[in-house]
C-alpha cells in the first residue's frame, strides 16, 4: 500500500533532493577539475554521484513511490515498466546538461525532481547549482513581465532547432544562446527570455520538473502541436516542447501551427 503524503512535504523534498544533488556535483566538480580531470571523466563522475544521491534519498524517504530517472535501470530507469500505473512517480534528471557541467566556470546546468500523477507534475524543482538557485513549484516564480518588443528566443547553442529559427524570425525575435533544458526554461522562469521551442528529441526527464515550475509560475507549457504534455509514460521519449510568456501565446501558437502543417 502507498503511504499517503502531506503534499506540502512533496515541495520540500523536491527542493531539497535538487539542492543536495546541485551540492553534490559542485563538490565533484571542484574536485576533479583540480585534479586536472578530463571533461568525460566530470560528465561520467557528475551523473553517478548525483544519481546515487537521489536514489538514496528517495529510497529513505519515499520507499513506497516508483522513480523514473536518466541514470537508472530496471525498474527506475526508461525500460521499467514497474512505475507505469504508480499512483506517484518520481520523474529525475540528476545532472541536466553534461557538457556544460563539464566545462567550468559554465553555470547553465541543472538537476531535476518532479513528482508525477496521473500523468502530470504535482510538485517539482530545478536547482541551477552553479548559479546559487532553485526554482519550485511552491512557492511559485512570480510571472516575469510582458516581453520587450523583440521577443528573446531561447536555442541551444551548438544545435538550434530549425522551428526556433523560424520562429524568432516570424516575430521579429532575438536568439539567445544556452546549455542545458532545465537552464532555458529557468531563463523563461525568470525573465530572462520568452520563448523556449525545442525540437529534436527530449525525454521525460529533461522537461518534467522544469515543466512543473513553469505552468506554477503561469507560462504556457504544451507540446509543439499545442497538445498537453503527459508524463510517465511507457516510452519516456518527449520529443518537443514549448515555453511562453502568456502574452505571446497567440502569436506563438499561430506560427507554429503554419509551420507545423508545412513540415
Amino acid at each position: 500500500m502507498t503511504t499517503p503524503h502531506d503534499p506540502i512535504d512533496d515541495h520540500l523534498l523536491a527542493a531539497e533532493l535538487a539542492e543536495g544533488a546541485g551540492a553534490v556535483l559542485l563538490e565533484v566538480r571542484s574536485r576533479l577539475q583540480a585534479e586536472g580531470a578530463s571533461a568525460s571523466e566530470l560528465k561520467a563522475a557528475g551523473d553517478a554521484a548525483a544519481h546515487a544521491y537521489l536514489m538514496e534519498r528517495l529510497a529513505e524517504a519515499r520507499p513506497d513511490d516508483a522513480i523514473l530517472s536518466e541514470e537508472g535501470s530496471g525498474a527506475t530507469g526508461r525500460t521499467g515498466t514497474e512505475r507505469l500505473g504508480h499512483p506517484r512517480v518520481w520523474i529525475v534528471d540528476p545532472l541536466d546538461g553534461t557538457r556544460e557541467f563539464s566545462e567550468p566556470p559554465r553555470i547553465d546546468w541543472a538537476v531535476h525532481v518532479a513528482l508525477v500523477s496521473d500523468g502530470q507534475p504535482i510538485a517539482g524543482s530545478v536547482a541551477l547549482p552553479a548559479q546559487g538557485r532553485t526554482l519550485s513549484r511552491v512557492p511559485a516564480s512570480v510571472l516575469p513581465p510582458p516581453p520587450p518588443a523583440r521577443p528573446r528566443v531561447i536555442v541551444s547553442r551548438s544545435r538550434p532547432p530549425a522551428v526556433a529559427l523560424h520562429l524568432a524570425e516570424a516575430i521579429g525575435g532575438e536568439l539567445v544562446e544556452m546549455g542545458s533544458a532545465g537552464a532555458k526554461v529557468a531563463a523563461v522562469v525568470l525573465g530572462q527570455a520568452d520563448v523556449y521551442p525545442h525540437a529534436g528529441g527530449q525525454y521525460e526527464w529533461d522537461s518534467c520538473a522544469p515543466v512543473a515550475v513553469a505552468t506554477a509560475a503561469g507560462l504556457v507549457a504544451t507540446r509543439l502541436d499545442g497538445s498537453p504534455l503527459v508524463y510517465n509514460n511507457p516510452d519516456p521519449y518527449l520529443p518537443d516542447l514549448l515555453i511562453c510568456h502568456p502574452h505571446l501565446a497567440l502569436e506563438v501558437r499561430q506560427v507554429l501551427d503554419l509551420w507545423l502543417a508545412s513540415h
